[in-house]
């Protein structure tokens, strides 16, 4: 997100501060971004290496007392920039932490470049992240069926969490300004049934290869799943992750189905 962040209230006070979620797992929940005019509230995960280092994703607001807390906790050793969107604040964290290695999904530079923003990684995410310091950790997925959208995943082992970014959305409406509760149900994004938003949605136009990436995610089985806007789920999470793409799934499950009745039929003969 390419916004200043602002002093709307977000609902998920205190902002710029750790919040444990599990053991070497935390998550800050920071001020809200305009986006397309919306205030659209930001999250960042944190997670603890085995070796110490930090490992951050989608890093948000830089204050004072968070660095305080970041630098409790541990050196700081790699920033992550999911997507296209999610790059806003990855300068202040770089320059406060210079040692740090900067991360980004195919097509983060080019994109903020466009926009003027002048932005440096030392590496490119790839789908197997089988050359991540991370790997055994923290596994990868790139979910980059589409050309104008590319997110990276992961999936942290020790606490059976998934992080993701834009890929579901799920808005506590009570929480918003009124005027802005109607858009979201309209785009059925909101807290009742949180999903992909359709202008992403529309942006993957290989389904199949979609829902490829989709099921391997469920796949992973995560308890938990953390979101970078909205409530994040803290329970249920590959349930959570069926409902949310069961619209996206359902036709190759259909096809799947009919292609195992067929070989039923065929192996009953």
């Amino acid at each position: 997100m390419g916004a200043k962040a602002t002093d709307i209230a977000t609902g998920y006070e205190p902002l710029d501060t750790l919040k444990p979620v599990a053991d070497g797992l935390w998550l800050i929940d920071g001020p809200a971004l305009i986006c397309r005019g919306l205030p659209v509230p930001t999250r960042a995960t944190v997670v603890r290496l085995q070796g110490g280092d930090l490992w951050v994703h989608s890093p948000t607001r830089l204050s004072a007392g968070l660095r305080a807390q970041i630098d409790a906790l541990g050196p700081v050793g790699h920033l992550i920039a999911p997507n296209r969107w999610h790059h806003t604040h990855m300068p202040d964290w770089q320059e406060t932490w210079p040692q740090a290695q900067s991360w980004a999904a195919p097509g983060v530079a080019d994109h903020a470049a466009q926009r003027g923003h002048a932005l440096s990684f030392d590496h490119v995410l790839k789908a197997d992240g089988a050359e991540a310091p991370w790997t055994g950790e923290i596994d990868q997925l790139i979910v980059g069926a589409s050309t104008a959208h590319c997110e990276a995943v992961f999936f942290h082992r020790a606490s059976q969490t998934l992080i993701l970014t834009d890929l579901i959305q799920a808005f506590e409406t009570a929480k918003l300004p009124v005027w802005m509760r109607p858009i979201i149900w309209i785009a059925g994004i909101d807290d009742s049934d949180g999903s992909m938003p359709p202008g992403l949605r529309w942006r993957y136009r290989d389904k199949a290869a979609l829902a490829e990436d989709l099921e391997r995610m469920i796949g992973w089985a995560p308890e938990r799943v953390i979101l970078a806007h909205g409530r994040w789920y803290e329970r249920r999470g590959t349930a959570e992750l069926e409902r949310a793409f069961r619209r996206l799934l359902r036709h190759r499950r259909w096809d799947r189905a009919i292609s195992d009745m067929k070989k039923r039929d065929r192996g009953a003969r």
